[in-house]
């Protein structure tokens, strides 16, 4: 029996998935586990091998395996299918975020578009492969992780299960395709990133007497000032990538003090640099604190963490026979199939760094994502099922 494609993306909204996005918190809504269970009770449905990998308490990868007409172990072809679990938070929401609701060829929910509305898409598309086995079909390997939207270690773990003596997945597969809201197009190319935090240390005293203390929040406006101009006549001025642009620099994040009426002895902001897919995220990350070193008046006391997140680019040319696969199997099935370079960040490059040829093709629109009335368009997630069959045929 076909899976339904909006039924399916219905239930998948209705089982909150947010990923605390690094804060130390606790709560119904958070944490993968739920959507895990959904999957794996639909995987043991379908009479599929499956497999969780737990990468953190309540975070669990699912990956599940249909057979290709070939073996694997025969020299079969085997493609990965990738998608995340998580969503961002819910916070200034003007929908209920756990009820979907169709209307007007949208669904509308948390995480609609990025990406439940790629993993139902997927889901479709193995389904149907499945109860079809067309002559010559690929090994399908659907691997749903966990932690895309802040920390990207779900991807990073799922290298770990292709193993010579594993019965499961005893190689990497040939090609990986992850599932992210690109209007149909084919991500060839994205920025990667690199995340610090940088603090400023003053004196604590009563504000009565200021004098008598030192304001590392004053320090720190030294700091984000000078910032700004770096990323203004500095990183945006570096070499320019033909599909990327320029790097960027931006300043997210500030907090300080404890009191209004004391004054602040440390104060602490959290930076991201954008990188190039040549650029080396650590070497990006030095020459931010060399030109804060540079620039800061010398009373000025700080210093800054070694970075917290550093996440890989995605860079064309090895994935370019792929992309043309993944370009005409959209265009087959009615989408424009452009192969295009996007500034975020994705899973792909944990399957690009090893080598793995990786694109990143999805129905919706980065425009709807994160956004307070989240949807994507049911006729870009027909075409996306139609397409992801397409790549496991001959």
């Amino acid at each position: 029996m076909p899976l339904d494609l909006i039924e399916t993306l219905c239930d998948l909204v209705r089982l909150p998935s947010v990923n605390p996005m690094g804060r130390d918190i606790q709560g119904d809504v958070y944490y993968e586990h739920r959507v895990t269970d959904y999957l794996q009770d639909l995987f043991q449905g379908w009479g599929l091998p499956w497999m969780r990998q737990t990468v953190a308490p309540g975070r669990d990868n699912i990956v599940a395996r249909l057979d290709g007409e070939i073996p694997v172990a025969e020299g079969g072809r085997m493609l990965m299918f990738e998608v995340h679990q998580d969503t961002v938070p819910v916070e200034g929401m003007t929908i209920e975020p756990w009820t979907p609701e169709v209307r007007q060829g949208r669904v509308y929910g948390r995480g609609a578009c990025d990406v439940k509305g790629g993993m139902a898409c997927m889901l479709a598309a193995v389904r149907r492969l499945a109860e079809q086995r067309p002559p010559g079909m690929a090994t399908i390997v659907l691997a749903c992780t966990v932690d895309e939207e802040y920390g990207f270690t779900g991807a990073r773990n799922v290298g770990r299960l292709w193993q010579p003596e594993s019965d499961f997945l005893p190689r990497a597969p040939d090609a990986v395709v992850v599932a992210e809201p690109t209007e149909l197009d084919v991500v060839v190319a994205h920025k990667g990133v690199v995340r610090w935090r940088c603090h400023t240390l003053g004196q604590a005293a009563h504000s009565s007497q200021p004098e008598s203390g030192h304001n590392a929040i004053y320090d720190m406006a030294h700091v984000v000032s000078l910032l700004e101009r770096y990323a203004r006549d500095g990183v945006a001025r570096m070499a320019e990538d033909p599909l990327l642009g320029r790097p960027a620099l931006s300043v997210g994040l500030i907090h300080g003090g404890i009191s209004v009426n004391v004054v602040p002895d440390r104060c602490t902001i959290e930076i991201d640099r954008r990188t190039l897919p040549h650029e080396d995220e650590h070497q990006a990350w030095q020459q931010a604190i060399d030109a804060i070193g540079r620039g800061l008046p010398s009373h000025v006391r700080w210093e800054a963490d070694p970075p917290h997140q550093v996440i890989g680019s995605l860079q064309s040319g090895s994935n370019r026979q792929w992309a043309e696969q993944v370009s005409q199997a959209a265009r087959a099935a009615g989408g424009v199939g452009r192969c295009v370079g996007v500034p975020y960040g994705t899973d792909a490059p944990a399957f690009a760094g090893a080598g793995i040829p990786t694109v990143v093709f999805g129905p919706g629109s980065i425009a709807q994502a994160h956004t307070v009335d989240e949807w994507i368009e049911i006729s870009q997630m027909h075409a996306a099922v139609d397409s992801y069959y397409r790549l496991a045929l001959p």
